[in-house]
């Protein structure tokens, strides 16, 4: 998909975030083109493996974009970077950031990226300047990185390693890792201690450990169980770890009221077009009503725009085909 293919918004949201309350995304890479075809992606898999840097949506268009939103002073815990690809594969970042914090520097900038590309100085000074940053590693072995996460011809994980520990050393915000345990593939103690040594030696802030919360690319990817995950963040010990996999969104941001606002319908399309959710998502994303979602959704299914699956975890929404 060429820079010009790529039309819509690349704002959604404001979403309600278990680990960033609310957020406003910034989606800047047409989905799916990525650097990693991962087994585990709950956005699908990736259609278009790059390492190729581009400027997907003009950055004259985004800055309107950002403009015509935040002009309004709306409540938001973070601007951030995510979406169905990988973010630092927009060449025009740093810029997109130094706008931000040139003219809207009340707002926390977060960025979640895959470290692929933290190893390239250029990528590192454009993301110098955002107050959190959300990075990820699910292994510390080539073979199992392989496995796991499926890249681009030319990356290697002691890059993504090196690169992380880079960035730690010279960055001024908060870097909360996050580690993705598939089980059978990256949970065995061998894999474990392996991703230990690499986590101290890049020291976090805090590591994130993460499993299977929707469906993910490939369906033999299951959800590791609770257990085994409090036996891994005693294992990562004495670094800073949390379980966020079964965390609950229930816990009430300042600003929730927002996303209530805004059109219902809009909020779930926007969060369906990047990731499968459950009517229990969608509640604590758009913190409305069962009612009020369940309305919705019906209207959504009933015009043909979404579709749904029944999945283990429960029914699933995304958006049509």
């Amino acid at each position: 998909m060429s820079p010009r293919d790529y039309v819509s918004s690349c704002l959604f949201g404001p979403v309600r975030s278990r680990r960033l309350g609310i957020s406003l995304g910034i989606d800047l890479i047409p989905p799916k083109t990525c650097t990693l075809d991962c087994v585990y992606c709950e956005c699908g898999a990736t259609t278009e493996l790059t390492l190729t840097r581009g400027e997907y949506v003009p950055f004259e268009r985004v800055k309107t974009e950002l403009k015509n939103f935040l002009d309004s002073k709306p409540a938001l815990d973070f601007i951030t970077f995510s979406g169905s690809g990988e973010p630092t594969l927009y060449s025009r970042l740093g810029d997109v950031i130094r706008f931000l914090k040139s003219e809207y520097s009340s707002y926390k900038i977060a960025l979640i990226t895959n470290s692929t590309l933290l190893n390239l100085k250029n990528v590192q000074e454009e993301i110098m300047d955002v107050d959190l940053l959300l990075p990820s590693l699910d292994a510390a072995t080539e073979s199992v990185f392989k496995r796991i996460n499926r890249p681009v011809a030319g990356i290697k994980v002691e890059q993504i390693i090196q690169g992380l520990a880079e960035v730690k050393r010279r960055f001024k915000g908060l870097m909360w890792l996050e580690v993705f345990i598939v089980p059978g593939i990256n949970d065995d103690d061998a894999e474990v201690n392996a991703l230990k040594d690499a986590l101290i030696q890049i020291n976090p802030d805090r590591v994130q450990l993460n499993s299977l919360d929707r469906p993910g690319t490939c369906d033999w990817v299951q959800t590791t169980a609770f257990e085994r995950l409090d036996q891994i963040k005693k294992t990562f010990s004495p670094l800073s770890v949390e379980i966020i996999s079964f965390k609950s969104l229930s816990t009430e941001s300042e600003n929730a009221r927002n996303v209530a606002n805004q059109n219902i319908q809009d909020a779930i399309l926007s969060t369906i077009s990047r990731r499968p959710c459950t009517i229990e998502d969608l509640i604590s994303i758009t913190s409305s009503s069962k009612a009020q979602v369940s309305l919705s959704l019906q209207e959504l299914l009933a015009n043909g725009r979404i579709a749904m699956k029944q999945e283990s975890r429960g029914c699933f929404y995304r958006k049509a085909k």
